[in-house]
């Protein structure tokens, strides 16, 4: 069976054991004749799954009986306008941070539904390290405070989350949820689209605190309405079945391998490999602050040197796939989510150790 080492920022990989479990009850699950994907969203079986994907995930992640989980569809991309049209209900302005092209958008959006401060950025420097932010920057009558605690674009990280005191904190976590350990408590939302480190594109996750839903007004449609969501248990329509069954897989994973301070250990590992070699190298470097470097997506350049094209054409045909950088950063990016092997890491190193020496 053929394998590459696919550094896609997103769909991503996905764990080698989770798609082999899929695979052997994608016919037949649990007995009933169906595969996952034809049953009924209102069966026993389904109910089963979901109500497993929910626990697993709180286990996981920590998450405070005052939360609810919510598996919706729509993307991080719908939660922009989602999260404004509950949120934003009170002063009707919102503090953001803006690290980057994900900020931006979450920006774009929220200014149809009220006022929108940006308390820091990092713009003057192509959003190549992440701002210092402190309770003092944040206006304690705003509805909400958003951050993207990670970066996927610029390949920068929160390493510390910020106090924001009683004002609620939202979170993007689209790249980076289930790879570090987190204090769930300091936020007021959570969301993230699932192609990263969850399971397959379709699959939204939202966690968010109970007394941040059922605020929104009544104009607001029936499907961007948390309360729709938390009420009916993610099921007041057909969710994205197939994708909450990955993501319950994925979180048995996790679960199995020692949980997420372990998934930590081991994402730190294979990121300090693979920036200990840029670092070192004469031929490629990082733009991004030492202080600031996300653990998830590590983009590096080859200064004054035409080389990209080269070094991601030969990166794949050494089954190296994905390499190439975002157009805004340019170079090369390595997304190394939860489900990149540590050998996959040290097979790109050697690569570009190799690519280094033909190229001095």
């Amino acid at each position: 069976m053929k394998r590459v080492y696919n550094f896609s920022a997103g769909p991503s990989m996905l764990p080698l054991p989770v798609l082999e479990k899929a695979q052997s009850e994608l016919p037949n699950y649990a007995d009933s004749g169906m595969s996952v994907m034809e049953l009924s969203h209102r069966s026993g079986l389904f109910t089963e799954i979901i109500t497993e994907a929910e626990q697993l995930l709180r286990d996981v992640m920590g998450i405070p009986d005052n939360y609810k989980v919510l598996f919706m569809q729509g993307g991080a991309s719908q939660q922009f306008a989602m999260i404004p049209l509950n949120l934003l209900v009170n002063s009707k302005k919102m503090d953001i941070v803006n690290t980057g092209s994900w900020s931006k958008k979450a920006m774009s959006e929220a200014k149809k539904y009220g006022d929108v401060r940006v308390i820091a950025t990092s713009e003057d420097k192509n959003f190549t390290y992440i701002p210092d932010v402190d309770r003092s920057m944040i206006d304690p009558k705003a509805d909400y405070v958003h951050i993207t605690t990670n970066n996927t674009i610029e390949g920068t990280a929160f390493s510390d989350i910020p106090d924001t005191g009683d004002v609620p904190l939202v979170a993007d976590m689209s790249s980076n949820i289930l790879s570090v350990d987190m204090d769930i408590s300091k936020f007021g939302l959570i969301y993230a689209g699932a192609q990263k480190n969850i399971g397959p594109a379709g699959l939204t996750v939202v966690v968010i605190r109970e007394d941040l839903i059922g605020n929104a007004p009544e104009t607001c449609p029936t499907m961007l309405n948390y309360k729709t969501f938390s009420e009916s248990g993610s099921l007041y329509n057909t969710p994205p079945t197939f994708g909450i069954y990955m993501a319950k897989l994925v979180f048995e994973w996790i679960k199995e391998l020692g949980g997420i301070k372990e998934m930590e250990r081991l994402n730190r590992e294979k990121a300090q490999i693979l920036y200990n070699y840029i670092d070192a190298s004469e031929l490629f470097a990082s733009p991004v602050e030492k202080g600031s470097r996300s653990i998830m997506n590590i983009p590096f350049i080859i200064p004054n040197r035409d080389l990209d094209a080269v070094f991601v054409k030969e990166a794949k045909e050494a089954g190296l796939e994905t390499l190439k950088g975002h157009r805004s950063v340019g170079g090369m990016r390595a997304s190394i989510y939860n489900a990149m092997p540590l050998e996959g890491v040290k097979a790109l190193v050697k690569f570009m150790k190799d690519f280094e020496a033909k190229h001095k």
